[in-house]
């Protein structure tokens, strides 16, 4: 499917691109082919509406102009496409954690990134986390050990039925994200609030065959 046809995720999800966020860690105001940065929708309401682009790639996929993408490492690197910052957006309606928790018959509250494995075409992916609690009827009734989640890029983002609003978003982000042959580093953020997802499968990554 392609773009403006293909349900990248649920209804709630929206997520933008942005290389003038304050705070980010790849804010710039010109990329590398000297165009100007901007803030745009890649999934509005879970259905993909644009990509990233730099200025020989926008007339492929109908845009009149670059997205400003287009950055080197150094001044003797080669410049190409590389990911601005992207961020999952806020719940349009006011939603705390505790609010969320007390909806939940039985799940997992997850608190920060861990270890991860994603395949080569960013499809398949399991992730960890930095701290786990056990919900049941509502409420957090303990911390849990070696935890991980499995799913595949669409499943996933489907099975998103709650955001928190804007007063719990926060930025992550890294200064080691690699592409390129030579591999070039980036520095990129991502932003999120703290959001919900349904079904999803959960793995004890202690566990031995």
């Amino acid at each position: 499917m392609g773009i403006k046809k293909f349900k990248f995720g649920s209804d709630k999800v929206n997520i933008v691109a942005d290389k003038t966020q304050v705070g980010s860690l790849g804010a710039v105001g010109y990329d590398d082919e000297g165009v100007k940065c901007k803030k745009w929708d890649l999934i509005k309401d879970g259905i993909l509406v644009s990509y990233q682009a730099i200025r020989d790639q926008a007339h492929i996929i109908g845009l009149t102009e670059s997205n400003g993408c287009c950055y080197s490492q150094g001044w003797d690197d080669v410049q190409f496409q590389r990911m601005p910052n992207v961020s999952l957006q806020p719940g349009k309606e006011k939603l705390s954690v505790d609010d969320m928790i007390k909806n939940v018959e039985k799940g997992i509250y997850i608190i920060g990134d861990g270890s991860f494995s994603i395949d080569q075409q960013r499809y398949n992916f399991q992730f960890g986390g930095q701290i786990f609690y056990e919900i049941k009827e509502g409420k957090i009734v303990g911390m849990l050990n070696d935890v991980a989640y499995q799913a595949n890029t669409q499943e996933f983002w489907n099975s998103c039925n709650a955001i928190c609003d804007q007063s719990d978003y926060r930025l992550g982000g890294s200064f080691n994200d690699g592409k390129g042959q030579p591999s070039q580093s980036s520095a990129v953020s991502h932003g999120s609030s703290t959001a919900r997802f349904n079904g999803v499968n959960v793995i004890n990554t202690a566990r031995k065959i």
